[in-house]
């Protein structure tokens, strides 16, 4: 009997899952021939995530703002020329990265992002936690952003994308328009970047 009862469970959160896949497909539809309330559902849906992953490839949090305006300017004029060959929210990420990337490229400045989530800076304020283990993870948490924010910026998106966003590594590889291969070396690369120069912030390492 309780295996019936999970399987109906896996049954349910599969029809939920097919059930919001159709459901962003027909706003997608909608947003092509032009409806707005479309588009504005499609917004408020991707409008954090896509700023989340923007903001750890800007230099500060302003550019990070503009470049999810322009991202979502550019899809809604590109919307007529999407034919759903890959998931909306990995070619809405694509448009998000490049236009990251461009700045950074042009500016090439490399500086830090310090732009932490809600959900983080939630944590940092966490009263149930001991005043030294608060100071202690908020350094820790400067160390990591100062450390992806070193990193180049195409390594950074590989980081920022799979190992902070949790995407799969297909959808990463999508947004970044690689292949998995191609995708899983350069994810190596940053990782093993992104060690090292924790190692070099963590004076234990330094020493040992």
């Amino acid at each position: 009997m309780a295996h019936s009862n999970t399987s109906g469970s896996y049954r349910s959160s599969a029809a939920a899952s097919l059930h919001a896949a159709d459901d962003e497909a027909r706003l997608v539809a909608l947003a092509r021939i032009g409806n707005r309330a479309a588009f504005d559902e499609l917004v408020r849906r991707h409008a954090d995530g896509l700023y989340a992953v923007v903001a750890r490839l800007c230099t500060n949090a302003q550019e990070a703002e503009e470049v999810t305006q322009e991202a979502f300017l550019r899809a809604w004029r590109g919307l007529p020329a999407f034919r759903g060959g890959s998931q909306f929210f990995t070619w809405l990420y694509r448009i998000g990265v490049n236009e990251a990337r461009r700045r950074s490229e042009r500016s090439r400045r490399g500086a830090l992002v310090v732009a932490l989530d809600e959900h983080r800076a939630r944590e940092a304020c966490d009263g149930s936690m001991l005043p030294d283990d608060r100071a202690e993870q908020a350094e820790l948490r400067r160390d990591v952003d100062r450390a992806i924010g070193g990193l180049p910026v195409d390594h950074r998106a590989a980081l920022v994308l799979r190992d902070i966003e949790g995407l799969s590594t297909a959808q990463a590889a999508a947004v970044l328009g690689l292949r998995e291969a191609a995708f899983k070396s350069r994810l190596h690369r940053a990782r093993s970047a992104l060690r090292l120069a924790l190692a070099d912030h963590d004076p234990r390492q330094a020493t040992s």
